[in-house]
């Protein structure tokens, strides 16, 4: 099909500005700039004329790819500071990669609104507590025990890999509610976005096989490789600029920004739906 050029243009403007917002957010609040990759690459793929039926699932594991070595670059900047909780890291690594190899199972088949209401509730309830309770109310003064973080850790994964982000904003709003400073909290939702990624890359690889003839060229699975490239290395540039600037940010501000990046991302969402 022959594309405009000016259409292309304005899609590589906008792929190099999501790359930028991507590491930004990822250095900035820890998580993988999924609700900025997957809307360019949405438009992106419905020019080259990719069925609707493998459109969002090639958005979501090419959003996967993008944000590996995003959340690796972000996660060594914060653990270069300190803020990284190991044990947290320690608890949550293999329950995590659980929930992305059953939620990239499940994102083959399910249909996209089911991705997009889950998406909005969640960040609905993030927002409320960084924005009307802060530090003024938690689940408890300290992190529960090993079973139940285990079980944080599989949810975390599972939704993740159903919504196409890295898991900062559910492991955020965790952290903080068991009274982990937010800096912490960021820093070590950057570490669970690894794992993450590098599971829901492979999971949607394979998930995409037995679709490869209703994919574009340069696609492995549900993994574009022009995606990636079109964005990763801008991404993965800019992560660092994020991590020193969400050290250098007062805590409210962090949690005001950290809703107001949530209630964007929701509200895009949510207007698909109506």
């Amino acid at each position: 099909m022959t594309i405009p050029v000016s259409e292309i243009i304005w899609l590589v403007l906008a792929a190099i500005a999501a790359g930028v917002a991507t590491g930004l957010l990822a250095g900035v609040f820890g998580v993988g700039g999924g609700g900025v990759v997957v809307p360019v690459l949405f438009e992106l793929f419905r020019l080259y004329g990719v069925p609707d039926s493998v459109r969002m699932q090639l958005c979501i594991g090419t959003s996967m790819a993008v944000m590996l070595p995003t959340a690796l670059r972000s996660y060594r900047a914060h653990k270069a500071r300190g803020a990284v909780i190991p044990e947290v890291m320690r608890i949550w690594t293999w329950p995590i990669v659980a929930g992305v190899v059953l939620g990239s199972a499940i994102a083959a088949v399910a249909p996209s609104a089911i991705f997009k209401i889950a998406f909005v509730v969640i960040a609905a309830i993030i927002v409320g507590k960084m924005w009307f309770i802060s530090d003024r109310w938690h689940i408890a003064p300290d992190l529960p025990g090993r079973p139940a973080m285990t079980g944080y850790g599989f949810a975390i994964g599972l939704g993740s890999s159903l919504m196409g982000i890295s898991g900062g904003s559910p492991a955020t709003l965790i952290l903080t509610l068991y009274n982990k400073p937010i800096h912490q909290a960021v820093a070590t939702s950057a570490g669970v976005g690894v794992p993450i990624a590098i599971t829901g890359t492979i999971g949607y690889f394979l998930a995409g096989l037995p679709h490869l003839a209703q994919l574009p060229p340069l696609s492995l699975g549900f993994v574009s490789l022009v995606g990636v490239v079109a964005i990763a290395p801008i991404s993965t540039l800019t992560a660092p600029w994020g991590a020193r600037l969400a050290h250098a940010l007062p805590r409210r501000w962090l949690e005001i920004g950290f809703g107001c990046f949530l209630m964007l991302v929701a509200c895009r969402f949510l207007a698909t739906l109506i």
